[in-house]
């Protein structure tokens, strides 16, 4: 009762109202708001967790503090706005603490105060921009769509890419080589094709199809070195079901897995990783460069049996020097055993950590509602669903910050329908904490932004090359064309 008392009074100092005006306390209610940012573990350089009570009221308030740091926020029409300069001085004082938030709603001439919940704020630092493509939900058409970068430390987007600038054509799988932002590559499809490769103030236009390949090349991952990019080349379908909760099938009918060299314009690849009985696609280089994962399965006839295609996650050695595979492939998830199928494999950039997801059949989990993130530990060889972060619904495609600390994955948990990016953070133990949603200037953003975010990757700084260099390059060059090694 005593504690209860100490902690009206104190809200009472921070309430400008009259002494007429009443107080209540509910202690046991937690405020209806969104975001959730309750409970969540932030990073100290993150922009303003705008949020929104979602309770009507006549007038609401909210108290940040921590430590000697105190501040009081108005709501408003676009919720709670947070100062800038405010925030970012209660992130200097609660580094490594907390920030206690208390919502405050007055109703008929009476305030009440919520109980009121904390917000965790990490030592280590998060990548300062956030890379992604905005795109439909449906992926069935891409008037309009583009590849874009948020920095993290403030609300502002900018584009590196629309494709209103390259003929409304698709351009996707964007990557970047260590969260360098000045190193880079994206395709486009249909007008002007090829895949365009950013290297500091040199951008190159890659004609990448070859008479040995199936397609051109798709998903990517670089090498640490830079001097290479492991690509899957895939014959991809896409169908819609008519009554079915995953609404999208996307299945290959056919995929191997290659290694662009960079320097020689030459693929490179093994009887083990481009076989025509087996499905090899999502490749990705360990830290180190000297390991190469990839998911596999069992070829069957397709469509018929998309639904029987389950992936292993396996591994197989690669040198630099000589760019030769080992013949010796390794199974980190075996799907005949676990039951599931394994997709999206991405290292930390420590070595430590495997993240990879797994769902109940095929490849493409960004529309399977089952589809659930899990952690290797590659010290360990132990591997478990993150409880932390998984929904009822889609949690997918992720990427690591370059710290190790921290991972951004995309979940449809919200609506079931639009994909959104969350950052979570992982401790050196290994613990994850409660992800929180990308904060926007408005806390109603997401409920009425009809994109999807996809692909969402960290970077360490701004890509400053400009969105129309790119579009010229891809316009005017006929490209170069890459060749297949013997």
């Amino acid at each position: 009762m005593e504690r209860k008392n100490l902690y009206l009074c104190m809200l009472a100092a921070l309430l400008s109202c009259s002494d007429s005006v009443k107080m209540s306390w509910t202690a046991e209610h937690m405020p209806n708001i969104f975001p959730d940012y309750a409970g969540v573990v932030i990073p100290p350089n993150i922009a303003p967790l705008n949020f929104a009570l979602k309770d009507s009221a006549d007038e609401t308030r909210a108290v940040f503090s921590s430590g000697e740091q105190r501040f009081v926020v108005k709501g408003g029409k676009r919720g709670f706005v947070i100062p800038d300069t405010k925030w970012k001085k209660m992130l200097d004082a609660a580094t490594g603490k907390s920030i206690q938030v208390t919502v405050q709603a007055r109703r008929g001439g009476e305030w009440m105060a919520y109980a009121p919940f904390s917000i965790q704020v990490a030592p280590e630092t998060v990548d300062s921009y956030l890379a992604y493509r905005l795109i439909d939900p449906g992926y069935e058409l891409w008037n309009k769509m583009g590849i874009y970068q948020r920095d993290l430390e403030s609300h502002t987007q900018t584009p590196i890419i629309e494709n209103k600038m390259s003929g409304n054509n698709c351009v996707n799988c964007h990557s970047f080589c260590m969260q360098n932002p000045d190193k880079m590559l994206f395709h486009m499809r249909e007008t002007f094709p090829g895949t365009i490769l950013v290297d500091g103030d040199k951008i190159e236009k890659l004609n990448t199809k070859t008479k040995k390949t199936i397609s051109s090349l798709v998903y990517p991952s670089w090498h640490p070195s830079g001097k290479y990019v492991a690509f899957s080349v895939n014959t991809t379908k896409q169908a819609f079901h008519l009554n079915d909760k995953n609404r999208v099938e996307v299945y290959d009918e056919a995929s191997d897995v290659v290694v662009y060299d960079v320097e020689k314009h030459e693929i490179v690849t093994a009887s083990n990783i481009f076989s025509k009985d087996a499905f090899e696609t999502f490749p990705t280089f360990s830290p180190d460069g000297k390991t190469l994962y990839f998911c596999t399965a069992e070829a069957r006839p397709i469509p018929q049996e998309y639904s029987e295609v389950k992936y292993n996650l396996c591994s197989v050695s690669f040198d630099p020097k000589t760019r030769a595979f080992g013949t010796q492939v390794d199974t980190l998830y075996n799907a005949k055993s676990g039951g599931m199928s394994a997709s999206f494999p991405r290292v930390s950039p420590d070595g430590r950590y495997l993240l990879y997801t797994l769902s109940g059949y095929g490849n493409f989990s960004i529309w399977h509602k089952d589809a659930d993130l899990y952690m290797a530990d590659l010290q360990t060889g132990t591997s478990r669903p993150l409880a932390e972060v998984n929904s009822d619904d889609v949690e997918s495609y992720h990427s690591w910050s370059s710290n190790s600390r921290w991972f951004v994955f995309s979940s449809r948990r919200i609506d079931g329908l639009y994909t959104r990016p969350y950052i979570a953070y992982v401790g050196e133990d290994g613990k994850v904490g409660k992800p929180f949603l990308l904060p926007q200037k408005d806390a109603g953003f997401y409920q009425a932004f009809m994109k999807s975010f996809n692909i969402p990757e960290f970077i360490t700084g701004e890509v400053k090359v400009k969105g129309r260099v790119l579009a010229i390059k891809a316009k005017e060059d006929k490209g170069t064309d890459v060749g297949f090694a013997q």
